[in-house]
């Protein structure tokens, strides 16, 4: 991949992110990529008509989101090849009944979700973003849509108590029920700001409307701030009255930046799991860009993104419903009227459940097992556990490196030298420059600087990530897809540090590798697999 094409990848997901506070935002992005790309659009609820070298894709909530490619060659009982992952990312949502007045303050009721690092939520700019149904009426007809909300202004803090009113002993300890409440306003202002609002220009146009107006009014004020519902309806250009429910949840206005002395991390929100979201479609879009990019293809690409992963995905849209499982039949049986071809198909499918991975922290390298210690620039980390809590095993590990080694796409790197000491004394002092850089443990070379010049040969290598014995380890969508579809699985992602905090942090090398190596999953897969026996 040339340098140009490397640099769009990370400037592109920068973007995404910035773009994507939410679930529901970020598969809106997703739908924007797809259908500029020729991806048509279809629906659950309806019949489909599906043709060998077309794209399609659906939504399920909006929420979550299914692409797929059908190579021009696909009949039914072909595999598919998918990679999987997911929309969400630990946050605070907004509770039903969200208002809360304490000593002169208005605050947002929230609940967590997820398995977030809550203490980094205090002291931030906060503000909201999500879906709102609203009642719309036009010549006479109710109608109701939810339309995606984001307030791009900071409206919101989580203010910590200040070190002189906490003087234990034990540190800074979150309630999440009673320190987490961010402050909207104080209630002084809130009353004047109710009072300029009640005495603007808009009247009622009957005493009965009004009485019924007021009445809608008061029932939802019992529930949420009015100066709240006023700045959603502000944002959504609507009445207050009209906002009948929502989905919202509270975000960092701090934008995804590209940021490092060497401008080599990106600083963001909700690096897990977009990031491998956005990864896998790009590489999707890509892989099937091209007017004979599916000619020789005889499979289905496909590309899955989940919500509700970071609670156990057992919802209608998460990885433990038979989403997946549904997609496959009746792409399968669109082909055919066979019912029990898909089950073949499925013995011949495969899925990367893509989800970031534990980098090694500077300062606490004891929490990672010795001979496995994923690095920033390593590229993908394939995950192993012999409790299954990840889906890997020896036979989808070995074609998933088979991949990389094939297309030479950088991950961690072990560099060789077997004659730059005696060249020239310019490249002499390249060489030992390099070999020190290696021995601190530094893994990227810059293609920008002289180094690059003058490397004989370079030995890839994938990385792995094994949890200690004596600490418990995450999971995935990975073992609820291939328990309950029965696909083989690898588990793989992209190192990064900082997972589920506010603010989260991974390489743009990484980005990149990850990027190339699903493109090349899709454009290769087929081929590896025919190469190995099992089962026979």
């Amino acid at each position: 991949m040339a340098k140009e094409e490397g640099s769009s990848v990370v400037y592109d997901l920068v973007d995404f992110l910035n773009a994507s506070p939410t679930a529901f935002h970020a598969v809106d992005e997703a739908k924007k990529s797809l259908r500029s790309t020729g991806y048509e659009q279809i629906s659950e609820k309806e019949d489909w008509k599906l043709e060998a070298g077309k794209k399609y894709f659906f939504t399920r909530n909006h929420s979550t989101i299914v692409a797929f490619a059908i190579g021009k060659k696909y009949v039914a009982g072909n595999g598919f090849y998918i990679i999987g992952a997911h929309t969400d990312s630990p946050c605070l949502k907004l509770k039903p009944v969200s208002k809360v007045t304490k000593g002169g303050y208005l605050e947002v009721g929230v609940q967590t979700y997820g398995g977030g690092l809550w203490h980094t939520w205090f002291d931030r700019d906060l503000t909201l973003a999500g879906r709102v149904i609203v009642r719309e009426e036009n010549g006479g007809v109710v109608s109701y849509s939810h339309k995606l909300l984001r307030i791009e202004e900071p409206i919101m803090r989580i203010p910590t108590l200040a070190i002189h009113l906490d003087r234990g002993t034990d540190g800074f300890k979150v309630n999440t029920q009673t320190h987490l409440l961010p402050v909207l306003a104080t209630a002084i202002k809130a009353e004047l700001n109710k009072v300029v609002a009640s005495n603007g220009p808009v009247e009622s146009d009957s005493q009965t409307d009004g009485k019924k107006s007021n009445e809608k009014t008061t029932l939802e004020d019992a529930k949420h701030h009015s100066l709240l519902l006023q700045l959603l309806a502000s944002q959504l250009g609507c009445k207050p009255d009209d906002i009948c429910d929502f989905e919202l949840q509270a975000c960092d206005t701090q934008p995804s930046i590209i940021a490092g002395a060497t401008k080599e991390f990106i600083f963001s929100g909700r690096l897990d799991n977009l990031c491998m979201s956005f990864c896998s479609l790009k590489a999707l879009i890509d892989a099937t860009s091209s007017d004979n990019s599916l000619e020789d293809e005889a499979g289905v690409r496909m590309v899955a993104l989940f919500d509700h992963e970071e609670v156990g995905s057992n919802s209608a849209q998460g990885a433990g419903s038979p989403a997946m499982l549904t997609a496959l039949s009746r792409i399968t049986n669109s082909f055919t009227s066979d019912l029990k071809v898909v089950e073949k198909a499925i013995q011949k499918s495969f899925l990367v459940s893509a989800d970031m991975a534990h980098a090694l922290h500077p300062n606490y390298m004891e929490k990672h097992e010795e001979n496995h210690q994923p690095k920033l620039h390593g590229g993908l980390v394939i995950k192993t556990n012999a409790n299954q809590r990840y889906a890997t095993n020896s036979i989808t590990s070995f074609l998933f490196r088979e991949i990389a080694s094939k297309h030479k796409i950088p991950t961690q790197f072990v560099l060789h030298f077997p004659n730059v000491l005696e060249r020239k004394p310019r490249q002499k002092e390249v060489g030992k420059k390099v070999i020190r850089i290696l021995k601190l443990g530094y893994w990227s070379v810059y293609e920008n600087g002289s180094v690059s010049m003058f490397l004989d040969s370079i030995l890839l290598e994938m990385q792995d990530f094994v949890v200690r014995n004596d600490m418990g380890c995450g999971s995935t969508i990975g073992p609820i897809l291939a328990s309950g579809v029965g696909i083989r699985t690898v588990d793989v992602g992209a190192p990064q540090l900082s997972m589920h905090s506010i603010r989260e942090m991974c390489a743009t090398d990484d980005v990149k590798h990850s990027y190339q190596h699903f493109k090349a999953y899709f454009q290769e897969f087929a081929h590896m697999d025919s190469k190995i026996t099992v089962d026979m």
